[in-house]
């Protein structure tokens, strides 16, 4: 199941996200991803674990067009020549030719270097080296930047989203510019927004777990969630949310949800190392 972004490269409509894994626990997380269907892998440089990740993508010997493998660049490699080194140095611990997807990790719009670690993006896809770039925790102010220095959209913009954060006025931004939303913490923090009794009434319905209901509402948004985890059963069930569907009202019940509460930063105050 993938969806088509507006490069024309197909993006997976689900992933496993990998922070806060050590390498160790990375390694053994995407080998067991891998062998039961996901595709779409979630890292980043500040993560500390694209070393386990790029083991286990090599050692699992599946075919390289069948991956898509997502790297972030750090806030401290903000900068054309910052960002060329940054990638490298992320592609040398993946050990890829390639990486499928690039994204700046955050604005930190106080450092003012976003444009032209965009205008580095845009080379690195030029290049090969990258085969879709994106970008994780902008506003629109923000891409309507990197568009007007550059000329090039994002593919991606990955943001907190899950029901307690449903983003509707970025969502609908995103769909009107051609850019996919990807969600990460899509289960929102803790068990807060799992313990609903509203999403525990729809898991109960639909003879599902709560976390399968509320990535469902991710997938039918037309959103990618990134769930992490490590327990190769919850992987396992994040995985299996293509064989029932939401009703309307269902879907709107957890619409109620949205308190407008982040979990992280925020793109315009958030700091990065």
């Amino acid at each position: 199941m993938t969806i088509m972004l507006a490069d024309g490269r197909p993006m997976p409509r689900i992933g496993l996200g990998t922070w806060p894994m050590d390498d160790r626990q990375a390694h053994q997380a995407v080998t067991y991803a891998l062998s039961v269907g996901y595709r779409l892998i979630d890292t980043a440089a500040t993560y500390g674990n694209e070393r386990g990740v790029g083991a286990a993508v090599a050692e699992a010997a599946l075919p390289r067009e069948e991956l898509f493998i997502t790297t972030k660049l750090r806030g401290s490699q903000h900068g054309y020549d910052a960002t060329m080194r940054g990638f490298e140095e992320s592609r040398d611990r993946l050990g890829l030719d390639y990486v499928d997807l690039y994204l700046i990790h955050w604005p930190l719009p106080g450092h003012g270097l976003y444009v032209d670690t965009w205008r580095a993006f845009v080379h690195l896809r030029e290049q090969g080296l990258v085969r879709s770039i994106g970008v994780s925790n902008f506003t629109p102010e923000q891409i309507e930047r990197l568009v007007e220095a550059t000329g090039c959209l994002p593919a991606v913009n990955q943001v907190e989203l899950h029901p307690f954060l449903a983003q509707r006025e970025l969502r609908a931004w995103h769909a009107g510019q051609g850019i996919a939303t990807e969600s990460w913490s899509p289960l929102g923090a803790g068990n807060k927004l799992l313990d609903e009794p509203a999403v525990k009434e729809l898991a109960t319905a639909h003879g599902r777990s709560p976390a399968q209901i509320v990535l469902r509402w991710h997938v039918q948004l037309g959103a990618v969630p990134i769930p992490k985890s490590v327990n190769p059963e919850r992987m396992r069930q994040n995985l299996e949310v293509f064989d029932f569907s939401l009703s309307q009202e269902e879907m709107a019940r957890l619409d109620t949800l949205d308190r407008g509460g982040r979990t992280g930063g925020h793109p315009d105050t958030h700091v990065e190392l």
